[in-house]
Formats: C-alpha cells, sequence, structure tokens
C-alpha cells in the first residue's frame, strides 16, 4: 500500500516512522509519503491561508496549494498491474463534518491500493477542492468522533495505524487482531498476567482453570458485560439471533432479551452507562 500525507506540518507525522508502522515502512510493506503544502504555493511568504468570504472568525485554506499539491500526488500514483486503469486513489479529509472512521471502515481501506490524507488547519480548506478533487480521487471526509482538534494530523496519525496495522505482516501474531475491540462490533474481554495474585487482587480463577471451553465462554460474557457497561450503543446492531442458552442468559442478567434476533433492554433495567 502506498500512503501519501500532505501537511505544513510535515514533522508533525514523525511518529509514522515508529513501532511497527515504522517497521512495515523499512520492510517495504508500506511506502509513506509526507509532504509540505507550502512546497506548493507560489509566494515569497508561502501563504496556504486567506479570510473566508462571508465574514467570520478564523482563516481559510487557500484552494491552489491544495490543488497543486493533489495533482502532484495524483500524478504520482502506482501503475496499474494489469490491462484495467488503476483505481482512484481515495482522499481521506479529516474533519468533524465527515464519516465517522470505525474499525470496519479502517478494514475497508486497509484494501486500497492508495490513500490520500489531506490536512486541515484553521477554519479548514476551501469546499471547491474537494470539489474539485472528485475528478482524481475518491473523496470521503471522515471524523474521529464528535470533538474538533486544530488539525488533521492527530486524526491522519490514529487512522494511518488504524489502517496500517491490519496490512499482511504489520502485525506479527495476525490472530491478535481477531481478539480485540471492535473487531466482531464489541469491547475487547479485560485481559491479565504474571502474578497471579497482584496487591491483593486475583485473577479470575477460571483463567487458571485450563479449560478452553470455560474461559472462551467467560471471556465472550466478559465482553458482553463491557459493551453494556460502556458502550451500550454498541449492542443495537449485534446479531443475537443464534446465540447459545448460556449467552442469552448472560445478556439477561444485563437486563437484556432476545428479541427477533436482536437485544432489547429491559424498561425496568439499570442496564449500561454511556
Amino acid at each position: 500500500m502506498r500512503i501519501d500525507v500532505v501537511s505544513i506540518f510535515p514533522e508533525y507525522l514523525a511518529p509514522l516512522e515508529l513501532s511497527l508502522i515504522g517497521k512495515a515502512r523499512q520492510d517495504g510493506l508500506l511506502q509513506l509519503n509526507v509532504h509540505d503544502l507550502r512546497d506548493f504555493t507560489t509566494d515569497r511568504h508561502r501563504t496556504v491561508d486567506d479570510t473566508p468570504y462571508g465574514g467570520g472568525a478564523g482563516m481559510v485554506m487557500k484552494p491552489e496549494p491544495w490543488a497543486q499539491a493533489l495533482a502532484a500526488v495524483a500524478a504520482d500514483r502506482p501503475a496499474a498491474s494489469g490491462p484495467e486503469p488503476a483505481p482512484k486513489p481515495v482522499l481521506i479529509v479529516p474533519s468533524p463534518a465527515g464519516e465517522r472512521f470505525t474499525q470496519a471502515t479502517a478494514h475497508e481501506l486497509a484494501e486500497e491500493q492508495q490513500l490520500v490524507f489531506a490536512c486541515g488547519r484553521y477554519e479548514g480548506i476551501d469546499e471547491r477542492v474537494m470539489e474539485w478533487a472528485a475528478d482524481h480521487f475518491t473523496v470521503r471526509p471522515m471524523s474521529l468522533g464528535d470533538y474538533v482538534l486544530n488539525g488533521g494530523e492527530v486524526a491522519v496519525l490514529a487512522m494511518v495505524e488504524a489502517i496500517g496495522r491490519l496490512l499482511p505482516g504489520v502485525v506479527g501474531n495476525p490472530d491478535s487482531l481477531v481478539e480485540e475491540s471492535h473487531s466482531d462490533g464489541l469491547l475487547e474481554y479485560p485481559v491479565y498476567t504474571k502474578p497471579s495474585s497482584w496487591r491483593d487482587r486475583d485473577v479470575p480463577a477460571v483463567l487458571l482453570s485450563g479449560n478452553h471451553g470455560k474461559i472462551a465462554q467467560w471471556r465472550r460474557h466478559e465482553q458482553y458485560r463491557r459493551t453494556a457497561e460502556r458502550r451500550p450503543d454498541l449492542l443495537a446492531g449485534f446479531d443475537a439471533g443464534k446465540l447459545p442458552r448460556a449467552d442469552r442468559t448472560a445478556f439477561a442478567d444485563l437486563g437484556y432479551d432476545v428479541v427477533d434476533g436482536r437485544l432489547q433492554r429491559r424498561p425496568d433495567s439499570g442496564g449500561g452507562q454511556n
């Protein structure tokens, strides 16, 4: 996979040289290029922003430097591997007005040949850039959550790591990608290591039993409990139609019934908290 990032603070992306993503770059599993938007300006001050039409606070990023930068990235995209033309790169624009980035999104984007990230600043990028870019890219404004950051770089760090770790060979043990939060739509179960007793707190006895069937069931039920307590919104889309009796009982103890294959919280239940 090839990833290009355009930013006015290219040094902000230095952490992508570390840890598993850095190693993936060294091993040739991931090609990652960071571009300075100011290199595509034409005035001696290297200006990338101006006042907004219609008035208002803040500044807006000018369209022409972005068009020049993105055109250069598009012109350097990987060649097609067969007779069919190469697919358009996906242009991801971090924005609180974008679609929500999820683990499912990360899996989807990990299948792409090239991703381009446009790190906005100030009040954002001139909207015409997105309209123009649609001719050259598949444009996807994307949000990490319902909050506002100073710029797109932090969001890009998070998204590149979430996507990059899904590429074959990046994570040493691929099984660890299966048993983690959001891999199945639920939160991960709690984990423990040695010693078995620490500061008067013991590891759950079932984990020391050696009974792999009971351990697997305990972990599932802990997923249910943790998700119900911390992220009950995730249970709305959970397919409960084929749950075994023990799992239905676990949900019943949490205040949920299975109705037409979906979980329904009982009105008299305290349930989970957001």
